[in-house]
């Protein structure tokens, strides 16, 4: 075989390219005499598990640095290594100051490979995966627990709407409206990879879910909110969209905005422990104050203001233009 087609020579994997290797992988290892109960372990392990390099370690310093919720089940664990056939793997938490890791203990059992009464293994740095892990938990327990809210709510509300209207075409219309209201304010509260804080903000909610309604009359700016800046979760904006949705309907049919030139002023002040949200409409209809009982859409406000904010909604009958006033509680805003 001529020199241009010999097989190439196979590295040799001395102790340095393992060690290199082992290092690259942030592989700590370790071993633990069985009768001393004495622990030694690389300088990754005395890293990993934050204690002094050098100094004699056994399995109960260690255990000092377990979370306490794991401590025990890792005692047991260990414990019952020695009655384990072939490899084993024991995941916990360690507590190195105020951070908390997630510890990948692996080895082999039932004295394996044991040396002079000795055992092997490694521990391996598994934070990132476990923090992934209850990321796509509490995603997927997030998202079902929101689709059957969806769910429930998109049912009452087809309820709601084919008690209130004639037609099937005025149902459909209502109908869509609600629901596109629902998916604005549900957009607004989604998860969002990289973002921490839930819910969104009360300006942005307001603002997401009147704009469509500043399209209606002959010029723009006819709708403005004037909110303090605040928080508003999950739950409390797919409440607060249907209470302003069903205001800004009854708008359109009757009030200032079913007329080009009408004006709509939504602001809020922060109160104690309320969150006063005023609802004024000006250059409508001259306003009457309705003499009948209430219909099916203001119980509904009523019943969601005082359910699910621990609060009151009143209205105000000048002859300019009619006014809402909603007070909530900000602990239930941010629900």
């Amino acid at each position: 075989m001529s020199a241009d087609h010999a097989t190439p020579e196979r590295p040799v994997w001395d102790d340095k390219h393992v060690r290199l290797g082992v290092e690259a992988a942030g592989v700590a290892l370790w071993s633990w005499d069985v009768d001393t109960d004495q622990l030694t372990m690389d300088h990754l392990g005395y890293r990993l598990w934050s204690v002094p390099e050098g100094e004699g370690v056994t399995f109960e310093d260690l255990s000092a640095h377990i979370h306490p919720a794991d401590r025990d089940r890792v005692r047991a664990g260990f414990s019952a290594t020695r009655g384990i056939v072939g490899p084993y793997e024991i995941d916990f938490r360690i507590m190195v100051g105020d951070d908390v890791r997630w510890i990948s203990a692996r080895g082999r059992g039932d004295d394996e490979g044991i040396v002079n009464r000795v055992m092997f293994g490694i521990f391996l740095d598994v934070t990132g995966r476990k923090q992934a892990e209850e990321a796509n938990e509490l995603l997927a327990g997030e998202m079902s627990h929101r689709v059957k809210n969806l769910i429930s709510i998109a049912g009452a509300l087809t309820t709601m709407t084919s008690r209130s209207t004639e037609t099937k075409e005025d149902m459909v219309r209502d109908l869509t409206h609600r629901l596109t209201a629902l998916g604005r304010a549900h957009d607004l509260v989604r998860p969002v990879p990289g973002h921490t804080e839930d819910g969104a903000l009360l300006g942005d909610l307001l603002s997401v879910l009147l704009t469509p309604y500043d399209d209606l009359g002959a010029f723009s700016g006819r709708v403005r909110v004037a909110v303090p800046r605040m928080g508003i979760g999950e739950n409390a904006a797919t409440n607060l969209a249907l209470v302003l949705h069903e205001l800004a309907t009854n708008s359109v049919k009757y009030g200032a905005l079913s007329v080009p030139t009408g004006l709509l002023d939504v602001a809020c002040v922060v109160e104690d422990d309320e969150a006063v949200i005023v609802w004024t409409e000006r250059g409508g209809p001259p306003v009457v104050a309705p003499r009948s009982e209430a219909g099916f859409g203001s119980k509904l406000l009523g019943r969601i203001v005082a359910n699910q904010f621990g609060g009151s909604i009143t209205y105000d009958w000048p002859t300019e233009g009619a006014i809402t006033t909603l007070r909530l509680k900000t602990s239930k805003l941010a629900a």
